[in-house]
Formats: structure tokens, C-alpha cells, sequence
């Protein structure tokens, strides 16, 4: 899979994730009233993290909200405190994602930085996962003590007769949406550090190549060549090497495979 296919799936993943933690936080039904041994129902109860629902045989639906904060127990501000952290974070998240996709050029940005928000917008969508599920996690936990305790207070007195009827609830339908979408966003993240390790620009190294002068004993230095014009004291043309170069006799004096041609 190409680093462009890899980075925008993972972005599209995540964005669905991303709006599945936000459906399932603002949805009532976390709580649903269990309807099993239940001989009333002309009214349907379920709860979520802002206000509570009761519903008539005849259709008419009333909601009130929790218009306190300290009289809530502990349990479920801290599932309201991780929902928020995740959606929060997978806001940003989106937000840094969407400047490091590879096929959006942002002036002369480079590849190494693109690398770096992808893995940052990964690591972020991995944390806002991780609190979508542990926040929907602890709500289904309280909710099953709760149940557990509902139903051994129920049959009480002698022979196990009932005599109360006390409510109890069991999941409700944003518990699954949240389980999923906390899932679908801890993939997107897995899928852009992935993604990260494409994007980061390969190190070059060059070696260095020296060079060697073809002959011995040769040293070049400025203002080499000079030919003599042949009207000085010399009565031979001599092309002068700086640095110990030999004269025209003397490259005469050996010859080479070329002269006998």
C-alpha cells in the first residue's frame, strides 16, 4: 500500500471514529431499562450522560436533565471527562492531519515536516481511542454491578418471593457505538504512524572521492603554464612545468609507443 493510500484511509477512519465518539456522547441511550421480570410497562426508561428519559406506551417522550454536578456520582463524571479528552483530542488530531496530508501542499513545506504531523496526529488519535473505550468500558462495568446488585435485592423474604420491583438497566445503544468508534479511531491512528515512516526523506551520504596526479613528483601551483617565445636566453622552446616539470628534450629522450606509428 502507497504512504498516500495508507495516510488518507487512516484519515478517513478516523474521522468516522472521530463522529462515532461524538454521536455516542451525546446520545441518551447508555442505560436502558431491562424489561425481563418486568410487569410494568406502560413506561420505558434509559439514561445517558446528560439527563435521563422516560418514555409512555403512547409515544409522549420526557427528558430532564442532570442540573447537578457534585451530586452525580464519580464514576460517571469520569466517564464524562474521558469522552470529552478523546473528542477533544481527536479534534486536534483531525485538525493537524489535514495540514500533513501528502497530497495537500502547503507552500514549501517539506516531507520531513509532513512526517512529523502525521505522527503527531497518529499518536493523538491512538490517546482519543484508548479514552472512548475506557470511558465506555467503565460505564458498562458500573452498569453491571449495578445490575447484579439490582437483582439480589429484588428476591428477598422467605421462599424467594419477589417483593419488590426495583429498575434495572443493562447496555444501551451508544455503549456499541462507542465501543466501535473508539475502535475505528485507534485504527486511523495505528494506520498514520504507519503511514509516518513513509514520509520521512531517505539520508544520502556522498563518499568522498580523493584524486591522485597521474605522475610523480608533480606539484601544480598557480600560474603554471608559461611557453618561452624564443627570443629570450634560452635558444630551446621549453614548456615549464612549476614544480619540477621536465622540458621538451627530455620528454623526447623517451619515447613513447606512438612514435614508431
Amino acid at each position: 500500500m502507497s504512504v498516500t493510500a495508507c495516510q488518507g484511509l487512516g484519515f478517513i477512519v478516523s474521522l468516522i471514529g472521530i463522529a462515532g465518539i461524538i454521536a455516542a456522547t451525546c446520545m441518551d441511550q447508555w442505560s436502558t431499562q431491562d424489561l425481563y421480570n418486568n410487569p410494568v410497562t406502560a413506561v420505558f426508561n434509559y439514561q445517558g450522560l446528560w439527563r435521563s428519559c422516560v418514555r409512555e406506551s403512547s409515544g409522549f417522550t420526557e427528558c430532564r436533565g442532570y442540573f447537578t454536578l457534585l451530586g452525580l456520582p464519580a464514576m460517571l463524571q469520569a466517564v464524562r471527562a474521558l469522552m470529552i479528552v478523546g473528542i477533544v483530542l481527536g479534534a486536534i488530531g483531525l485538525l493537524v492531519s489535514i495540514f500533513a496530508l501528502k497530497c495537500i501542499r502547503i507552500g514549501s513545506m517539506e516531507d520531513s515536516a509532513k512526517a512529523n504531523m502525521t505522527l503527531t496526529s497518529g499518536i493523538m488519535f491512538i490517546i482519543s481511542g484508548l479514552c472512548a473505550i475506557a470511558g465506555v468500558s467503565v460505564f458498562a462495568n458500573m452498569l453491571v454491578t449495578n445490575f447484579w446488585m439490582s437483582t439480589a435485592n429484588m428476591y428477598t423474604g422467605m421462599g424467594g418471593m419477589v417483593q419488590t420491583v426495583q429498575t434495572r438497566y443493562t447496555f444501551g445503544s451508544a455503549l456499541f457505538v462507542g465501543w466501535v468508534a473508539g475502535g475505528l479511531t485507534l485504527i486511523g491512528g495505528v494506520m498514520m504512524c504507519i503511514a509516518c515512516r513513509g514520509l520521512v526523506p531517505e539520508e544520502t551520504t556522498y563518499k568522498a572521492v580523493s584524486y591522485h596526479a597521474s605522475g610523480h613528483n608533480v606539484g601544480y601551483k598557480p600560474g603554471g603554464f608559461k611557453a618561452s617565445t624564443g627570443f629570450g636566453p634560452n635558444s630551446k622552446n621549453k614548456k615549464i612545468y612549476d614544480g619540477g616539470a621536465r622540458t621538451e628534450d627530455e620528454v623526447q629522450s623517451h619515447p613513447s609507443k606512438y612514435d614508431y606509428v
